[in-house]
């Protein structure tokens, strides 16, 4: 019983400690990315903005081929990781060299859809970088394995630098179009030098199988299928905005799914860089794998409930005061999309608690409701221009949301009360707050028809009266999810007891034989094997 109370507290703080800097890097990264936003958004035009999306709309599809699933394969392997790796170093090295040539040799159609001998050369040019992407899946897979704070502190914050750095510098000098298109490949680059300097395996070290790369993709196809279809569905919205309305309308959508897809790419890599090998380990103790998920989706839907509600009410004013008038289309764009990152909250939390189960296949089912869902009403939508686009993302992200909680439930045996405390109370708080700032906002402040420094002490004070209704709400109907925020926070900044480790590399007074020499070796730091080690309880074997 001690050994597994202490492997759960040394579970637990690693979680903390990789979630902290997740948030950290995060916080730090889209710190920078909005200052750049901000500065090229001065610089650059929506049409050349909306001419760059249009020339990598295809090879932003086709990134997510080149990892095929099997990177999240290798984070749940158990056993025979070094095969498991030199297979997925192979395979995904070669789909990016497949998938580059193949982008390539597709740039005169993008051209010609876009009617823009601009869009593809950006095309043709954008096509080496998938090759570049596919060469750090395997470092990413180790580093995301053993839980990895200085990928999160390093990594992220320095892609983030080097692409602002370069588009910037190009952009001011003048470069349009081409100043994000190079931006994209110093970030490609810096992604795949910062991984493989952080992570220690090389490949080499053991021979690639045709079975192992079997067994790893049936794991890892649901994954796959599941990312190819949100690109897919984000593939489909780019055409239809650029073929039905134009490249200005493109550069729009662009810049408004990236600051509205802001709380979501936090909470993914907050939550699911941590949560993923955590409940992989846990798997074969249901009951705390689903009080673990509770406590998961609670939190998630805590944070991203407010952040999609103050969104909603003051995302088009901080979108024209912020980037200017030009750009009120992508405002009015992000206010429509405000349910993405609740939505895309439920589906991360509850997709990793899914995944770490082994049950994969399920993911089949969300898949196919946000494919025909997403679809259907991009089709309908057609008439209503972007506004109609931004509610199409928002209802097919909830939708597909609240389905990936109720699948979760039924994987994790989990208790429908528990899971409803967990959510609704929650979301009822943020609606409130957002209808009573959308108010302040509409009806009284007007913030974006205001000087510039008048304007974003409104905009703070909107802020501040979203997060007081909403702690106000909370406090009343759901005590006890401030109490659970505040126990998180308590938690988080008190270090983690350490664990003590035989000289085997197994934890103290765990059962098992001693690691081999190549098991005690493997992995991207010095105490490598400590982190790879299963304490009594944790998961047993691998399920497909």
């Amino acid at each position: 019983m001690k050994v597994e109370q202490s492997g759960a507290q040394v579970l637990g703080g690693r979680i903390r400690r990789v979630a902290l800097a997740s948030a950290v890097a995060q916080a730090l990264g889209e710190i920078i990315a909005l200052g750049q936003t901000v500065v090229v958004a001065r610089l650059l035009s929506p049409a050349e903005v909306g001419i760059f999306a249009a020339g990598t709309v295809l090879t932003a599809f086709l990134a997510e081929f080149s990892e095929g699933g099997l990177r999240s394969a290798l984070v749940n392997r158990e056993d025979d990781v070094e095969e498991a790796a030199e297979t997925v170093f192979w395979a995904t090295l070669i789909s990016g060299l497949v998938l580059s040539l193949c982008a390539l040799a597709a740039a005169p159609l993008i051209a010609l859809i876009f009617d823009s001998s601009t869009a593809g050369l950006i095309a043709a040019t954008s096509a080496g970088g998938l090759l570049l992407y596919s060469a750090a899946n395997v470092p990413e897979a180790f580093l995301q394995r053993e839980f990895s704070v200085q990928r999160r502190l390093i990594v992220g914050p320095a892609i983030a630098i080097a692409f602002a750095a370069v588009t910037i510098t190009l952009a001011a000098l003048g470069a349009g179009p081409w100043s994000l298109v190079a931006g994209t490949y110093a970030s490609y680059l810096t992604l795949l030098v910062t991984v493989w300097l952080l992570c220690g395996w090389r490949p080499r070290r053991a021979q690639p199988s045709i079975q192992m790369w079997r067994t790893l993709a049936r794991y890892g196809f649901p994954l796959i299928t599941a990312s190819i279809a949100s690109k897919a569905r984000q593939l489909a919205e780019a055409l239809v905005v650029g073929r039905a309305v134009d490249t200005v309308a493109l550069g729009q959508y662009r810049y408004g799914l990236r600051i509205a897809r802001v709380p979501a790419n936090a909470l993914i890599e907050v939550v699911a860089y941590a949560l993923f090998p955590a409940f992989s380990r846990i798997a074969g103790d249901g009951a705390r794998l689903g009080a673990a998920y509770i406590r998961a989706l609670s939190a998630v839907t805590i944070c991203a409930a407010p952040v999609s509600g103050l969104m909603f009410a003051i995302g088009e004013p901080l979108v024209v005061i912020v980037l200017g008038e030009p750009w009120r289309g992508a405002g009015i764009l992000v206010t429509a999309m405000a349910g993405l990152g609740l939505g895309k909250g439920f589906a991360s939390v509850s997709e990793e608690a899914i995944k770490g189960s082994g049950r994969t296949s399920l993911i089949n089912r969300f898949t196919a409701v946000e494919i025909v869902l997403g679809l259907g009403l991009l089709v309908m939508v057609i008439p209503f221009g972007l506004v109609g686009v931004g509610l199409a993302v928002s209802i097919t992200a909830l939708v597909v949301g609240i389905q990936c909680v109720v699948g979760a439930h039924g994987v994790l045996g989990t208790r429908a009360k528990d899971v409803m405390r967990a959510t609704i109370l929650p979301v009822t708080a943020a609606v409130l707050a957002a209808a009573g700032v959308a108010l302040l906002e509409r009806d009284v402040l007007n913030a974006d028809d205001r000087p510039l420094p008048v304007a974003l002490a409104l905009l703070a004070l909107e802020g501040l009266a979203f997060l007081v209704v909403y702690l106000g709400v909370l406090a009343i109907i759901s005590p006890a999810a401030l109490k659970q925020l505040y126990g998180a926070l308590r938690r988080g900044n008190t270090p983690a007891p350490r664990a003590r480790h035989r000289a085997d590399g197994r934890p103290a007074g765990s059962a098992g034989p001693p690691l081999s020499g190549t098991e005690a070796a493997k992995g991207c730091s010095a105490n490598r094997a400590q982190h790879r080690v299963r304490v009594t309880n944790d998961r047993g074997a691998d399920t497909d």
